[in-house]
């Protein structure tokens, strides 16, 4: 399936409802269905229940591609398709009986938030999580938690009906994402719906030899890039008719614009091709070879921030050189430089990365519970 195409054809109807999607502060519900509907919530899903069990670099192209047009809808479609990659590692039985039809939506927060205790053949859970992107859309939740007794902490998979959510998502980009907080209070989840990470793959397929976190950061950097790309289409396009205060020539007329707009264009493609060469390396790896070596794994990580960095540079670029227009509301660009600078504050794509990257680099002995 041409998740891609799927996504570029989408654009028209996302650009016309970007106002509304940002004053609602979450994804109208009638979209989330769509991207259901049109297969873009199960880009992780394994084949064998029904998802797509798309590469890597499909996933990063078609968050990408969305972006373009609107970065609060492309996040949220991250955010379903990572989280159906977890029914790769519940027992068959279990996913497929979650996994009930190819339109079911997952989302959540892989962190740790929760605290939970074990009852029977299950956990009682309690705790509040940050971040549930696209959360009010989906009919399950899943919230990292640690567990009482047990050294490694669990993914706890939850109906939606189980969940409240709390009106927390007040922010300055990204509004539509619907990112806000939510908990579960004393809530029972049996051990067939919960899954470590680490220990509990059950599908032994190229595509779960990714880390998670791999393919969590890989989603940001393709909201960034779409961004990026968008900010430059649109500084194109009010290049050739503004001219700024105080000049005789149009904004496009003007060396410093013509010397900004090609570095961003370089900078931007450039990031983006090692990100894409990284993620191939490791599909190839994974593909031939059934695991991923650590080097492909740091690459990709490196890649990754690298690239959402370099987005960020390339839509700072763009608003500046929009000078006043780029402050309106009528003008696209206020909007994606607000979203970029929301997408860099993940930890995923913290300068943190880079310490952690280099290390290995280097040599050095590293940690590589978050590579």
């Amino acid at each position: 399936m041409d998740t891609v195409a799927v996504a570029r054809s989408l654009a028209p109807l996302l650009r016309e409802r970007a106002d509304e999607i940002e004053a609602a502060r979450r994804l109208p519900a009638d979209l989330a269905r769509r991207f259901a509907a049109d297969g873009l919530c199960r880009l992780l899903v394994p084949e064998a229940y029904g998802g797509l069990e798309v590469p890597p670099a499909q996933m990063l192209a078609t968050v990408e591609a969305l972006a373009e047009a609107d970065g609060s809808a492309a996040w949220c479609v991250f955010i379903y398709a990572t989280s159906g990659s977890l029914l790769a590692y519940l027992p068959p039985d279990e996913a497929r009986a979650v996994f009930s039809s190819a339109e079911t939506i997952l989302a959540g927060v892989f962190a740790p938030q929760g605290e939970a205790t074990v009852e029977g053949d299950g956990y009682r859970v309690n705790g509040r999580w940050a971040w549930g992107s696209g959360t009010q859309n989906a009919d399950w939740i899943l919230g990292g938690c640690r567990i009482e007794g047990e050294p490694i902490p669990r993914l706890l998979l939850a109906p939606a009906a189980d969940i409240e959510f709390l009106d927390t998502w007040n922010v300055s980009g990204l509004c539509g994402t619907g990112s806000t907080d939510f908990a579960m209070e004393n809530v029972f989840i049996p051990r067939t719906r919960a899954a470590s990470l680490s220990v509990d793959r059950s599908v032994e397929r190229p595509l779960y030899q990714f880390p998670n976190f791999a393919l969590l950061a890989l989603g940001i950097a393709g909201v960034a890039m779409g961004l990026a790309r968008a900010s430059i289409t649109e500084l194109v396009g009010l290049a050739g008719a503004k001219t700024p205060q105080g000049s005789a020539r149009p904004l496009a007329n003007r060396p410093h614009s013509q010397s900004e707009v090609a570095q961003a264009e370089a900078e931007l493609r450039s990031a983006r091709a090692f990100l894409f060469e990284a993620v191939e390396a490791a599909w190839h790896a994974a593909s031939t070879r059934g695991r991923i070596p650590l080097d492909e794994k740091r690459d990709v990580r490196l890649a990754t921030t690298w690239a959402t960095r370099a987005s960020a540079q390339t839509v700072d670029r763009m608003y500046h050189l929009g000078g006043g227009s780029a402050v309106h509301r009528a003008s696209r660009l206020q909007r994606v430089f607000r979203d970029v600078h929301v997408a860099t504050q993940h930890m995923m794509v913290s300068p943190s990365t880079y310490e952690l990257t280099g290390r290995l680099l280097l040599g050095l002995e590293t940690d590589t519970t978050f590579l």
